[in-house]
């Protein structure tokens, strides 16, 4: 990995080897970061970014990234959450928490004439991504974040005890959609809930049932749901197993190791055999350096979603190679850190 860019050691020895460098530079190595610099200087004076909240850009391009992915990656790349441009934005990210229908905090999901249904909707989920941002800043002690994510799991815990959790679909003419009452959770709250594990602790109840609902088969109905008058895409919903084939880590390897960390930061992962097999058969694809070689049959997508987009690239490397390739390294420091989590030991090379 000596070739990887300084963000990119800083978390492998801060989160896999799990080391803290007695030197004074050590802090300052992920502000080497050339994306992070590009990041914090498109940023607006209040914290947001200019591509909205949740917007990702297509490619390995960062330009019209939303407020919320942006911090996030900027976390991924090892910046501090109190730096203040980073701090600027929590601030933000605390006021999307609340439970209200004030449309002037959705940016690009402002529905025309404030309809109240989409309005209602774009708030919740702005407050999901919120509540995941802000959990992976380290903030699981803070009440607010505590707060609202009761209230996420409750939501999504009467959906679960509810008839709807087996038969969510309803017939809309020639198609089936989800029901208006249907509160899946979302990828969002799954990244949150991996970085709250004394929050975790206290509702064990719901993360078995929580195991039991990701693990049932992905259906092939795409996630459309009635939102009001509108039927509306939802692909922020998790209605299964998100990774249940090889094609699917293949085809979208940005989300699929998005997915396996989120799991191995729940306690999932290692309860699933088809993950563990994934993730065995994924770190097979190393060489003898131990550094990950895709697979014919991997594809960087053009467009990530925008749960999983923060996770990579991290290194400036990255920029400018073949997509698969020039993602060698970032995706054997995440597999590493999917290992770690997972509890398994680490060979360093």
């Amino acid at each position: 990995m000596g070739e990887a860019g300084g963000a990119v050691q800083y978390r492998l020895i801060r989160d896999v080897v799990q080391e803290r460098p007695t030197s004074r530079t050590w802090p300052v190595v992920p502000y080497g970061s050339r994306l992070g610099w590009y990041l914090l200087a498109t940023q607006e004076a209040d914290g947001t970014w200019p591509g909205g909240m949740l917007a990702v850009p297509r490619g390995r391009e960062v330009a019209g990234v939303g407020t919320i992915p942006a911090y996030r990656r900027l976390l991924e790349l090892g910046w501090d959450p109190e730096a203040p441009g980073l701090s600027a934005t929590k601030r933000l990210l605390f006021r999307l928490l609340a439970e209200d229908d004030d449309p002037g905090y959705l940016a690009e999901l402002r529905p025309a004439g404030d309809d109240e249904d989409l309005v209602l909707r774009g708030r919740l989920l702005l407050r999901e991504a919120a509540a995941a941002a802000l959990a992976q800043a380290g903030h699981e002690a803070d009440p607010r974040l505590r707060g609202a994510a009761r209230r996420l799991v409750a939501r999504v815990e009467a959906f679960f005890r509810s008839p709807l959790a087996l038969k969510p679909w309803v017939r809309l003419g020639n198609q089936h959609v989800l029901a208006p009452e249907v509160a899946a959770p979302s990828f969002h709250l799954l990244i949150m809930l991996g970085h709250m594990p004394q929050f975790r602790s206290e509702h064990s109840e719901f993360m078995e049932r929580l195991f039991t609902y990701l693990t049932q088969p992905w259906p092939r109905q795409a996630a459309i749901q009635q939102v009001g008058a509108h039927l509306v895409e939802q692909p922020h919903l998790v209605l299964g197993d998100f990774l249940a084939t090889r094609s699917a880590l293949d085809s979208d390897m940005p989300s699929a190791l998005a997915w396996l960390e989120a799991m191995a930061r729940i306690g999932f992962l290692d309860r699933h055999e088809g993950w563990v097999k994934l993730l065995d058969r994924t770190l097979d694809d190393r060489d003898r350096r131990k550094v990950w070689t895709p697979p014919r049959s991997v594809v960087m997508p053009e467009q990530v979603p925008v749960w999983a987009w923060p996770v990579m690239p991290l290194s400036d490397a990255s920029v400018g190679r073949v997509p698969s390739t020039g993602f060698s390294i970032d995706v054997t420091f995440r597999l590493a850190l999917i290992a770690r989590l997972a509890g398994r030991a680490i060979d360093l090379v």
